[in-house]
């Protein structure tokens, strides 16, 4: 009887039938939404507590079972993926909200909640959960892998949207970081230890994360712009300016084309287009509108459409936040390998343009997206999945991609975290700080089990 055996039979034993071991459940939690190779757990936990949880790796720490946390799958870079087997501990059934303070703006939530779940209850008060990173993506994994979207230029990332966390550790200790109190001067800041840790150091069991309210009146646009360039320097002098922009997403001009594939009713100008979002009083959006037009038409500004009505405004970002399958309708058949990366927003015209330089040079279709506001920018780099040539010479692109974000003073990535597909350059972005992150590991860790081979390398 292996290790793994015995832990999975103990485990039955507390959770009975929410404990599987068949083939679809296993499959459908060895991959994520990442194109790398799919890896099976041995089985399937389904906790409903805070308390199980603990048990659960209790059971594993004693017979040195790997645990890997899983929320909906959504990830991109292979994070949820159990490489070495073991138990995937599936936090979908602690799924519920269970405090919401609406005059202290912030609300205590389970790892299972997902964000469109959480909003839809907040949406007689008033208030809202900002963070959108497209997918209907659980909070826990959310915060598990630091996730942002198309907010983050005015509502920050997970980073700062979470409070506080209830973590259960390697060894089954259950502790909690943070207070519902804005600010702290009292000891580590160990709750932004966990936000990013992608399930490395411990499992999320709750979080308090912080809401705000429902703007006033919110206006959306579409503009189009004769070059990458135009696009990208309107938006920098926006920022510069100090304009409160909600959202500005760029799409150039190969996923504009996609987009009008994949959404006929669209018929927009196959051109790179900036997508853009203003909150605040009627009066204050009004003036952020016509501050931003000023700036645009410094650099050719073109078809400027506005949407105001609230299914235009949702229709619009549906859109955008199925720019992935409008990407990959370009190459009916392909597969994408995507990749982002973040720079100074300085560095983001010429960080573009080599990068679209590259794409000419690899042969390769990969439209491009970004929340630039804030200086991240995707690729999905479309490939025949029966290509070993194709496959080749995409990643040969997303190296490329990184490097150039690094020789910038940029990361890796911005918002899909490290997996196992951004491992190889940790060292290089994060220097001797590398080292004292695998210390941390092995402190909270000592028997590498919380999803090995994963953020560091440890022995």
């Amino acid at each position: 009887m292996s290790d793994n055996t015995a832990a999975i039979e103990e485990i039955r034993e507390l959770l009975g039938d929410r404990l599987s071991t068949g083939s679809s459940i296993r499959e459908i939690h060895s991959r994520d939404e990442a194109y790398s190779t799919p890896s099976l757990p041995d089985a399937v936990a389904f906790p409903e507590t805070t308390e199980e949880v603990s048990q659960i790796m209790r059971i594993c720490t004693k017979h040195k079972c790997p645990v890997v946390p899983y929320g909906v799958g959504t990830s991109l870079e292979g994070h949820i993926v159990p490489i070495h087997g073991g138990i995937s501990i599936d936090t979908s059934r602690m799924n519920q909200i269970l405090e919401v303070h609406a005059e202290d703006l912030d609300a205590v939530v389970q790892p299972g909640v997902t964000r469109e779940q959480l909003n839809e209850d907040l949406r007689a008060t008033g208030l809202m959960f900002t963070v959108d990173p497209g997918a209907n993506a659980t909070l826990g994994g959310m915060a598990a892998t630091r996730a942002s979207g198309t907010n983050a230029v005015r509502y920050g990332t997970m980073r700062e949207n979470v409070l506080a966390l209830e973590v259960v550790l390697a060894d089954g200790t259950v502790i909690e970081t943070g207070t519902r109190a804005r600010k702290s001067s009292a000891g580590y800041d160990l709750t932004h230890l966990f936000v990013g840790s992608e399930g490395t150091l411990g499992i999320i069991t709750k979080l308090t994360v912080r809401l705000y309210g429902q703007p006033e009146h919110i206006a959306a646009a579409t503009c189009a712009f004769p070059t990458i360039d135009d696009a990208v320097n309107t938006v920098i002098l926006a920022i510069q300016t100090g304009l409160p922009m909600a959202r500005i997403e760029l799409l150039d001009e190969l996923q504009m084309k996609g987009m009008n594939t994949y959404n006929p009713d669209m018929n927009m100008a196959e051109k790179p287009y900036l997508f853009l979002e203003f909150h605040g009083s009627p009066a204050g959006v009004e003036e952020q509108v016509a501050s931003f037009r000023d700036i645009a038409e410094e650099f050719g500004v073109q078809d400027f459409e506005w949407a105001s009505k609230t299914e235009d405004r949702n229709r619009l970002w549906a859109a955008r936040h199925s720019a992935y399958y409008a990407g990959k309708s370009l190459r009916p058949g392909a597969e994408g390998v995507v990749t982002d990366v973040c720079v100074p927003i300085s560095e983001l015209a010429e960080c573009i343009r080599g990068t679209q330089e590259d794409i000419a040079a690899s042969g390769l279709i990969a439209p491009l997206v970004g929340h630039v506001g804030d200086g991240n920018f995707h690729l999905l780099i479309l490939v025949d999945p029966e290509s070993d040539d194709e496959l080749k010479r995409a990643k040969e692109l997303a190296h490329n991609v990184c490097r150039r974000a690094l020789a910038s003073g940029g990361t890796v990535t911005g918002e899909h975290g490290v997996g196992t597909g951004k491992m190889r350059y940790m060292e290089e972005e994060h220097g001797p700080a590398y080292a004292v992150m695998a210390q941390l590991k092995k402190s909270l860790d000592p028997n590498n089990l919380m999803n090995p081979g994963k953020m560091v390398q440890v022995n």
